[in-house]
């Protein structure tokens, strides 16, 4: 999940439709959709580098965690994972949807993987959880039921998910940075967090981590395309020239120190591909927790994708006049392919990118755009090296920033005057970075919401599904209570 700025830079209408020149221009109906090539062309790589930056993004997050063993995943092995899910599903829905859409693995759905499902399971588990998150997308677009599941959560309901997660990435993006640390318990104090390591900001990789902050919302308010990966470059050039010159080692800047690889070309190592355990994790933490881990992933990836597809095609004006996205059941399933392709490659699932605003700001109108980007993806499979020199501190602006993107397009869509809904989720939202959990802040807020409907006579407008999952979250609740867990 990374929202990013709309991009305003060419047009915002589709050109009168001429007649096709060509079996590409007919297959991918660039003319009727009042396109060119060249725009296609331009409007796929304003995409890509405006959602480049999970190539680093994505490794730092899954390799900074641990499974229930201690192991650590291989930032190289991440790079190449990234890239290749990401160009192989976007390739896709260039072809099958055929609609100017880029996925690549999900800013949030990593985070749930990296500190939720890992810890508790080996990491060929856990990715197993999101390929079977990803086959249960599958199946509900097939059968018919994805649109009407999506429609028995309340839209402020479904806000409030994205905006947890917003805020969860940015506690992320400042505790991984060290601008933000955990006072020990052997301080005997009840503050929990403090500025930076002891209380005050002190190092050189901090400040790596301020200027790269400050710089991307610069150059966000300035309005400037790409802005995410020209802060993480520059933050980057920063922190090489700071460790070339004051040698810090991995003790300062941890897991990632700056420094130039040589050859910044390299063959991809596909050593993650295929690791995967399909049920492996419900040994771990049984059946019922297991199924609350897939479906935390299921709705993560299930209610962004939805908002992103529909959001960019109204952008690119593809909908037609009831509002619908003609074939979106083709880019559904498409969505659901990504999920099960990032879990079987070990670098979580994959989703839609609203950063393709950016392309459809280009002009671009169709699924070529998108061959475009994932082309460009694949070639970056072969670059590794760059993308594994960047320190968490130049990364990390990043999750800050997208938090920030996250809650300003959804606060505002919830109606605060309703408390029935306003209370669900304001827990929803404060619970899931305050207990570092996605699957807290869902659960909680499904049960008050059928708590408080019930409480003013309204439990009839609260859809059966919606009783049935929450019933489902309170006995977890109330396992260890029973003994059950």
């Amino acid at each position: 999940m990374s929202p990013q700025a709309r991009s305003t830079s060419v047009s915002d209408a589709p050109s009168a439709p001429k007649p096709p020149a060509g079996a590409l221009d007919r297959f991918f109906r660039i003319s009727e959709r009042g396109s060119t090539l060249p725009r296609e062309i331009r409007g796929g790589v304003a995409t890509f580098f405006t959602m480049a930056y999970i190539l680093v993004l994505n490794p730092i997050i899954l390799a900074n965690a641990t499974d229930m063993n201690g192991a650590h995943l291989n930032s190289g092995q991440l790079v190449t994972a990234t890239a290749l899910t990401a160009g192989i599903t976007t390739l896709l829905m260039g072809v099958i949807g055929n609609v100017p859409i880029a996925l690549a693995a999900g800013l949030g759905v990593n985070s749930i993987v990296a500190l939720q499902l890992a810890p508790r399971m080996t990491w060929p588990e856990a990715m197993g959880m999101v390929v079977l998150a990803g086959i249960a997308i599958m199946l509900l677009v097939a059968s018919g039921l994805r649109e009407r599941v999506m429609n028995a959560v309340p839209l402020g309901l479904r806000k409030a998910i994205a905006i947890g997660i917003g805020l969860f990435i940015a506690l992320i993006g400042l505790v991984d940075s060290g601008f933000v640390s955990r006072i020990p318990d052997a301080a005997h104090t009840t503050v929990p967090l403090q500025l930076g390591g002891s209380g005050h900001l002190l190092g050189w990789p901090v400040l790596v981590f301020v200027l790269g902050l400050v710089l991307t919302l610069v150059l966000l308010v300035r309005k400037v395309p790409g802005a995410i990966l020209i802060s993480i470059v520059v933050s980057t050039a920063v922190a090489l020239l700071i460790e070339q010159l004051a040698g810090l080692g991995g003790q300062a800047w941890g897991l990632t120190v700056p420094t130039w690889p040589g050859n910044p070309v390299a063959a991809p190592d596909f050593g993650l591909i295929g690791h995967v355990s399909l049920f492996g994790g419900f040994h771990h933490v049984g059946i019922l927790t297991g199924v609350l881990f897939t479906f935390t992933v299921l709705m993560s990836c299930f209610f962004d994708a939805m908002g992103t597809i529909l959001g960019v095609a109204d952008e690119a004006h593809l909908l037609d006049a009831k509002g619908d996205l003609p074939g979106i059941n083709k880019i559904l399933m498409v969505d659901g392919i990504a999920t099960v392709a990032g879990g079987a490659a070990s670098c979580s699932a994959n989703t839609c990118y609203v950063e393709s605003t950016a392309g459809v700001g280009e002009g671009a109108r169709t699924g070529f755009a998108s061959i475009v980007t994932g082309a460009l993806f694949l070639v970056a499979l072969f670059l590794s090296p760059l993308a594994t020199m960047v320190p968490a501190q130049a990364a990390t602006p990043a999750l800050v920033t997208v938090g920030f993107l996250i809650l300003a397009n959804s606060i505002t869509e919830i109606d605060w005057s309703d408390y029935t809904i306003a209370i669900p989720a304001f827990l929803t939202i404060i619970l899931m970075p305050f207990t570092y959990s996605i699957t807290n802040g869902i659960g909680m807020g499904f049960i008050m919401f059928c708590i408080l409907r019930l409480a003013v006579g309204r439990g009839r407008s609260v859809p059966v599904a919606l009783y049935a999952v929450s019933a489902v979250f309170a006995f977890y609740y109330l396992m260890p209570a029973l003994g059950l867990n």
